[in-house]
């Protein structure tokens, strides 16, 4: 005697189709969301790195004119600038023209601000007069003043900056002659100019 076949019934049929439909949707959707999202992602890193690499090649033929002359590697001003200026986007930069956090005392060129500084091993938050410049040439000339002529209270100051004849020494001369309070300066350097290869702007 034959076996009967069994028939699913054509509204369970239709159920499964639907639901397949649906889940096909579903999937799509998440996964065009999520390109989306990625896309997104993507083009804002690509942005982002345009915009400091623009900063960078902003700054460039002024650093290489003012620096050879004093004696200073461009490659290391332009690191402190990207550093210090967060590629132009931090508010001294942006509002002041002040890419080195260059401090002052006169009350008619300076603007005081809130900044953070390294004391005693720890971080602090002071208030301090910072520098205002006209324009980011004027920034990088000054900073190119101030370490080959040095302070007003050590005219030797940047003493081993000047003698110094590569970026990594030239680096690590910043720190060791007093210029910054951030133990990690000297590496924040050389990671940015090994990173945008700024040493080819030393030739």
């Amino acid at each position: 005697m034959a076996k009967r076949k069994s028939r699913i019934p054509n509204s369970v049929k239709t159920v499964i189709q639907v639901f397949c439909i649906l889940f096909i949707c579903i999937a799509g959707f998440v996964a065009f969301r999520y390109y989306r999202q990625y896309a997104y992602q993507v083009e804002l890193k690509r942005q982002e790195r345009l915009s400091k690499v623009n900063f960078i090649k902003k700054l460039v033929p002024v650093a290489r004119q003012v620096d050879k002359a004093y004696g200073i590697l461009p490659s290391v001003t332009l690191a402190q600038a990207c550093v210090e200026s967060d590629f132009g986007q931090s508010q001294l930069a942006q509002k002041y023209n002040n890419l080195f956090g260059v401090k002052g005392t006169n009350k008619a060129t300076t603007a005081l601000m809130t900044t953070k500084e390294y004391v005693n091993g720890k971080w602090i938050t002071i208030k301090a007069r910072f520098q205002i410049y006209d324009s980011y040439e004027a920034a990088v000339r000054a900073h190119a003043e101030l370490i080959k002529n040095g302070t007003t209270w050590n005219s030797k100051q940047y003493i081993h900056v000047l003698k110094a004849d590569n970026y990594v020494a030239q680096a690590k001369a910043l720190v060791k002659d007093g210029y910054a309070t951030d133990p990690n300066y000297a590496g924040k350097l050389i990671n940015m100019i090994r990173q945008y290869k700024l040493y080819k702007y030393d030739k």
